[in-house]
C-alpha cells in the first residue's frame, strides 16, 4: 500500500508541517492512540497528521537512516493498529502503509481529520483504567485538552469542513482517474506507480477522497474539485474571473476571461494568463553606471500567492466567484467569505493575521503536495517579502466586520506606471489627443489614483431611483444576461461608499436580497 504523498518531501518537512508529524522510533502504542486521537480531532482542521513509527526524531526533526523496526513485527504491529482503533471513541482507524527507507522497515500512519469528531481516548492501556479524555495537537506536541479546549472542541462536534464531507448527489463516476492519477505525478507520489493496476474504488480509497459502504460510496468534496473536469456542476461559481479594463473602470471597454475546470489547473492556468498579459520587467539604465535598475510592474510571487490563497481559503458553499481585476494602476484580488474570526482585523491590515483554524483542509494538503502553498500561515509575510523585493507599494487587505468577502489590493510601482503615463501622452501626442487610456493614465498619475464613480455605477444609481431591486432586476435593467463581475464589483463599492443598502442587512446573502438608495441624513 502507498500513501498519496511524497515520503522523502515529507521527512524533510516540504509539503507538511512539523506539527502535522510524529515519529516513534519504536512501537509505544499509548502514545501512538493519544497521537491519532488528536489527529483525529484536527483541532485547527489542518487535516489530521503522519505518524512514522521506526523512526528516530530529534528536535521534532526526523533522525535518518531510521532506526528501523523488525520485518517479522511489521505485521503484528499493524494488528495492534487496527485494535487500538477500537479503544477510540468513536472509533478510528488511521490508514497503514509500511515502507522501506535505506533498507529499514517502517511504517507510516495517516490519520486524516475524523468525520465524527470530537474522539475521545484511554489515558491509559492498562486494564484498571476507565478515564477517557480528548486529545489534541499543540504545536508538534499531542496533549489533553483543557476545559476551554475542551468547550471549543465541543463545539465542533460532528462538524466536518465543507471540502471533506461526502457529496451525496455525486457518485464514484464523477471521478476522473486520469486526474487523479496526473496529481499523483505532479506530486512525486510513490502510489503513481501502482495506479494504473487499482481499480477506481481502491484507488479512491487509498486517496482517502471517498466515503461509505462499498454498495453506497460516494465522493467527497474535494475529490470533486479536483479530480472532476467540471467542478462546477455540483458547486456552482468554482472558477477564477480575471477581468482587464485597459482604459481604467470608467471606461466602455472590458475583457473578462473565465477558468473553470480541477481547482489545481484553473490556478495554473490564470496565473500563465496573467503573467502573459500583465507582468512585464522594466529595465532602467542609469547615467554613469554599467548596472541598468531591474524591477516589475507587479511581482509576480506576490500575485501569485494571494491567488493561491484566494482558492484555498474562499468558500465553496457561496455562489461567488474568485475574480481579478486588472486596472491601469492595480490589480484587486476578491473573494468569499472573509478570514477567519480567529484572525485579528488589525493585525490582518498589518499585514500579520495568522489563522488558528483552516476552513478547508483538504484543499489546503493537496495543493500542499503541489507546492502551490505552504500552509503555515505564511501566505502575507510571503506577499510582503515578494513587494520589498520589488520595491512596489504595500499592498492593503480588506474586508469588514462580518467577514463576507476579502480583497487584496496590489498597486502598481510608481515608476512603472510613470512611464506608461509618459509613453501614453507621447502616442496621444503624437495623435493630435488628450482622450482615451493616455490621457486617463495621465489624470490617475495626477490625481495620485483618486477614485471615480464609474459610468456602470452611475447607471445603477438611476436604476434604483425607481425602487428596491435585487442583483438580477438591476443585470436585466441594464440589459445583461447574467450578473457580471463587474456589476458585483460596483455594488460592493457603492455599498461600501454608503451611496445604496441592503434591503435585510442583517442576512447579507439572502435570496430575496434587494439594494436600495440609502437616505442621506
Amino acid at each position: 500500500m502507498r500513501l498519496p504523498i511524497n515520503i522523502d518531501d515529507v521527512l524533510r518537512g516540504q509539503t507538511i508541517e512539523w506539527e502535522r508529524l510524529e515519529f516513534k522510533k519504536g512501537w509505544n502504542p499509548e502514545a501512538i492512540l493519544h497521537t491519532l486521537c488528536a489527529f483525529a480531532n484536527d483541532f485547527h482542521n489542518l487535516g489530521g497528521g503522519y505518524i512514522f513509527i521506526g523512526i528516530e526524531e530529534k528536535d521534532g526533526r526526523p533522525l535518518l537512516p531510521p532506526a528501523g523496526i523488525s520485518a517479522d513485527k511489521v505485521d503484528q504491529i499493524q494488528k495492534e493498529i487496527l485494535a487500538l482503533g477500537y479503544r477510540i471513541q468513536p472509533a478510528y482507524h488511521p490508514v497503514i502503509a509500511p515502507y522501506v527507507i535505506r533498507d529499514r522497515h517502517i511504517l507510516v500512519l495517516w490519520a486524516p481529520g475524523g468525520q465524527t469528531r470530537p474522539y475521545k481516548a484511554p489515558v491509559s492501556l492498562s486494564k484498571k483504567n476507565l478515564e477517557f479524555t480528548y486529545y489534541i495537537r499543540k504545536a508538534s506536541a499531542t496533549v489533553r485538552a483543557s476545559h476551554q479546549d475542551e468547550a471549543e472542541l465541543l463545539s465542533l462536534t460532528a462538524t466536518v469542513p465543507f471540502d471533506d464531507r461526502i457529496a451525496h448527489q455525486a457518485s464514484l463516476d464523477d471521478l476522473d482517474p486520469a486526474l487523479i492519477r496526473e496529481f499523483l505525478r505532479d506530486a512525486g507520489s510513490a502510489l503513481y506507480d501502482d495506479a494504473n493496476l487499482m481499480d477506481l474504488r481502491q484507488l479512491c480509497r487509498q486517496m482517502n477522497i471517498v466515503a461509505g459502504p462499498d454498495e453506497m460510496l460516494r465522493p467527497l468534496n474535494a475529490g470533486l474539485l479536483f479530480f472532476n473536469e467540471d467542478p462546477t456542476r455540483f458547486f456552482p461559481q468554482t472558477q477564477i474571473d480575471v477581468v482587464r479594463f485597459p482604459e481604467g473602470p470608467g471606461g466602455d471597454v472590458f475583457t473578462e476571461k473565465i477558468f473553470k475546470g480541477p481547482l489545481n489547473r484553473i490556478i495554473k492556468d490564470a496565473l500563465a494568463y496573467i503573467n502573459t498579459i500583465l507582468i512585464e520587467e522594466i529595465v532602467i539604465k542609469q547615467r554613469g553606471r554599467p548596472e541598468a535598475e531591474r524591477f516589475f510592474n507587479y511581482p509576480y510571487e506576490a500575485l501569485e500567492e494571494a491567488l493561491v490563497n484566494a482558492v484555498y481559503h474562499r468558500s465553496y458553499e457561496i455562489r461567488e466567484p474568485i475574480e481579478v481585476r486588472i486596472l491601469p494602476d492595480i490589480v484587486t484580488i476578491a473573494s468569499y467569505p472573509g478570514p477567519d474570526r480567529s484572525i485579528n482585523l488589525e493585525d490582518l491590515r498589518n499585514g500579520r493575521g495568522v489563522t488558528r483554524r483552516y476552513r478547508n483542509r483538504r484543499i489546503g494538503e493537496f495543493l500542499k503536495e503541489l507546492n502551490l502553498t505552504e500552509g503555515r500561515g505564511t501566505g502575507i509575510p510571503k506577499i510582503l517579502r515578494a513587494i520589498r523585493k520589488n520595491g512596489s507599494p504595500p499592498p492593503s487587505f480588506e474586508t469588514d466586520a462580518d467577514r463576507t468577502y476579502f480583497v487584496a489590493r496590489f498597486p502598481i510601482h510608481p515608476r512603472a506606471l510613470r512611464r506608461l503615463a509618459k509613453e501614453g501622452m507621447a502616442e496621444a501626442e503624437k495623435a493630435g489627443t488628450r482622450s482615451g487610456p493616455a490621457g486617463q493614465l495621465k489624470s490617475q498619475l495626477k490625481s495620485q489614483l483618486k477614485s471615480e464613480m464609474t459610468s456602470l455605477s452611475v447607471k445603477v444609481i438611476n436604476i434604483l431611483k425607481e425602487g428596491p431591486l435585487t442583483k438580477s432586476g438591476i443585470s436585466s435593467q441594464l440589459g445583461q444576461k447574467q450578473v457580471s463581475g463587474q456589476l458585483h464589483q460596483v455594488i460592493r463599492d457603492l455599498l461600501a461608499e454608503e451611496r445604496i443598502e441592503r434591503t435585510i442587512p442583517d442576512k447579507p446573502k439572502s435570496r430575496l436580497q434587494k439594494y436600495r438608495l440609502r437616505e442621506r441624513d
